[in-house]
Order: C-alpha cells, then sequence, then structure tokens
C-alpha cells in the first residue's frame, strides 16, 4: 500500500498543564474516511485541533504527505492541504453567507467553484445574500463545511458536523460527504453519531482517556458490535 497521507505517531498534547492526548497513534491514506470514536472528554476533537497545532504544547509526530509538522505554525500546517470544519462552526455573524463562503484563502490547486457549491448545497445558494446570523443552525453548519471546499484542501477535518441538527439535515451532510469521498477527498471524522459515521468510514478508531484503544474496519462492525456498545453506547 502507498505511504499514508497522514500519519499520526506517539502524539502527546497540553492545554496550559493538563495533560489531554497520551500517545496516539493512527493513520489515513489518501482517499479514505476514519473517524475517531468516542464519548465526551475522550480526546477527540483535541486530537483534531492537535493535527493543526491549535492546543498549547504537542509531541510526537505528526506527518502530512511525508512532511514532519510538529515544529510547524497553524498557518504553515493549513497550507499542506488541511481543512477544518469546527464544532462551534466559527460563522461570521456580521457578513452574508456567500461573504463567509468566499472568505477562506486558496490553499492549493482542486479546489471547489461557488457554482459547484451551491449545486451540493441548494439551501446556500437560496441564502447566498442572509446574514450569517438568520442562518439556521444547519445551514450554518452546509456553510461551515462548504467554506473550506473552495480551498483546495485535500484532508477534511470534520469535528462533530451532526450536533444538534434535523434528520433530514443530517441526512444532507451524509449524500454529500459521500461525493466528497467519491471526488478522493480524504476525510477525518469526529463523530457522537455512530449510526451516521458508521456506513461513511472505511476504518474506525475508537479513543478514550487521550488514547486509541481499538480500531474497527467496516467489515468488521458486525463482529464488534458489543465491544463498541462497550465503549460508546450506542
Amino acid at each position: 500500500m502507498s505511504k499514508p497521507l497522514l500519519k499520526v505517531a506517539g502524539l502527546d498534547s497540553w492545554y496550559g498543564e493538563s495533560h489531554i492526548l497520551h500517545g496516539v497513534n493512527f493513520e489515513i491514506h489518501e482517499g479514505e474516511l476514519i473517524t475517531l470514536l468516542g464519548r465526551n472528554g475522550a480526546g477527540r476533537s483535541t486530537t483534531m485541533k492537535s493535527i493543526l497545532g491549535l492546543t498549547g504544547r504537542r509531541t510526537g509526530s505528526v506527518q502530512i504527505d511525508g512532511v514532519e509538522t510538529i515544529g510547524m505554525q497553524t498557518n504553515q500546517i493549513a497550507r499542506l492541504g488541511l481543512g477544518y470544519c469546527p464544532e462551534e462552526r466559527g460563522i461570521f455573524s456580521s457578513l452574508s453567507c456567500e461573504e463567509n463562503l468566499m472568505l477562506p484563502p486558496k490553499i492549493g490547486p482542486g479546489g471547489m467553484s461557488v457554482e459547484e457549491i451551491y449545486e451540493m448545497f441548494p439551501n446556500l445558494k437560496e441564502r447566498r445574500n442572509s446574514q450569517g446570523t438568520r442562518l439556521s443552525g444547519g445551514e450554518q453548519q452546509m456553510l461551515a463545511m462548504a467554506r473550506i471546499l473552495r480551498s483546495g484542501a485535500r484532508i477534511l477535518l470534520l469535528d462533530e458536523i451532526t450536533e444538534g441538527l434535523a434528520p433530514v439535515i443530517v441526512q444532507t451532510l451524509g449524500r454529500v460527504i459521500r461525493q466528497l469521498k467519491a471526488k478522493g477527498l480524504t476525510i477525518i471524522l469526529v463523530e457522537q453519531n455512530f449510526r451516521f459515521a458508521a456506513p461513511l468510514a472505511d476504518r474506525h478508531y475508537v479513543m478514550e482517556h487521550g488514547q486509541i484503544v481499538a480500531t474497527v474496519h467496516k467489515d468488521e462492525l458486525d463482529n464488534k458490535a458489543q465491544m463498541l456498545n462497550e465503549y460508546l453506547g450506542v
């Protein structure tokens, strides 16, 4: 198999004095979709932020296409092809939907055009002139995802994108993720909704107490259902 597009090895991470991650190891190849599963506080979102250098101190190794990023600043890491959709979405309330969409800089070739994004998210086209604060929670989540698609990012980090959303919006996001995977994008999904994540992923990494404690491939879901239930309570 080809070398991983992203390889995390022995990753420890701190917020101030709080030691959150303890030797996290996983990898993802180009075009794959993996999930980071676990209960609240397991370290999933911190792993995302640590990949981007958004925590305080971090040690270990985070290689993106063979480039070691532990010593880099966040803006340098992003330019290697990472797009981050944070749990809090980060929509600018004073800007219109389309102005929000146009904000991120291009970091690589192959970014989607605004027309392609509107085709993928028809709701955003209808609300293109609406202020950020006037978008529904589902529309804000679509916008947060859509915004990173313009940038040309090769690896998408999606943090809890279904949280608090109506089932019809969750279905839309699932359809979009399948389309993005079909385009060859590489996706890391932090997700509490296992039923949403299960059919999408090539591989699931289960986290507990800042460590990866189990790896489940998509063809092992039935055999490892009891173990997943114990870790996740699904």
